[in-house]
């Protein structure tokens, strides 16, 4: 136990300088509210469902294990993409070909207008959900509840949102908070973690401009250290800081979630 908690103090402090981050982005956006196949170079692989044909992956670089990332990690894996744009026009994004969004019941809540989609893999698997019309809120986080955590993976993007205090510039982030386990999730966000890279839990939430509500991307709006009596997923658990860093610099599923989080386009 000691050798562990002197790891993840090292690497906390090597990579702490990223105490919170933000989230958003920009891509192609979709004009109907339906799929729209992204003009690219490349063809489909074989089997693919798509119609269209695909657009390049983004130029990345994969972090070594352990430190920080402020650029995209490996080049996302699926060779078809397609643009979601909702019914109303108003939020776009990219995914693989072979994944459903679907549009569902916002949460208990939400504003007026709020809009939740889902995004799975073909056999059911959840990926992310995005969800629009969060109305504000501030956690409670007593000093006892506060645990170390790091950011993995951070880079930013372009969204509307607010600014001042406790406000940064939106980044897609992937953090991970130390508990029995380490404890990881990837979302966007432009609210800071938690001073001296401790907090109660990390949100994967935009706050949003006046009277707009906030608006979450990832696979859950707040990553907290869980109980072992609690259930972890979607959020993933390791049995190590390396584990959680060799996920998002090598896992496929990542760099696909990534670049899916990184083409979110808002519209005002």
């Amino acid at each position: 136990m000691t050798s562990r908690a002197t790891s993840w103090g090292l690497r906390t402090a090597a990579l702490l300088m990223a105490g919170t981050l933000a989230a958003g982005c920009s891509a192609s956006g979709g004009n109907g509210p339906a799929w729209t196949a992204q003009p690219g170079t490349s063809s489909a692989a074989p089997g693919a469902t798509g119609t269209g044909s695909t657009s390049p992956a983004p130029e990345s670089a994969a972090a070594p294990s352990g430190s920080a990332s402020t650029t995209p990690g490996p080049a996302a894996t699926a060779t078809s993409w397609k643009t979601f744009t909702d019914a109303g026009r108003t939020v776009s994004f990219d995914l693989p070909d072979e994944w459903i969004a679907q549009s569902v019941t916002p949460d208990d809540g939400a504003l007026p207008g709020a809009l939740k989609i889902e995004v799975k893999k073909p056999d059911g698997t959840f990926m992310a959900a995005l969800r629009t019309g969060l109305p504000p809120s501030e956690p409670a986080c007593p000093d006892g509840g506060k645990k170390p955590y790091v950011v993995i993976s951070s880079v930013p993007l372009a969204l509307p949102g607010l600014t001042g205090e406790g406000i940064i510039a939106p980044h897609a982030v992937y953090r991970v908070i130390q508990g029995y386990r380490y404890f990881g999730s990837y979302g966007i966000t432009n609210i800071v973690g938690g001073a001296g890279g401790q907090a109660c839990e990390l949100r994967n939430v935009v706050r949003g401009p006046a009277g707009k509500g906030d608006y979450s991307f990832g696979d859950v709006i707040a990553l907290k250290a869980f109980a072992p009596d609690e259930k972890v997923a979607p959020a993933k658990a390791f049995d190590t800081l390396d584990q959680a860093a060799k996920y998002v610099n090598e896992g496929p599923d990542f760099a696909n979630v990534q670049r899916m989080l990184m083409s979110l386009e808002i519209k005002n």
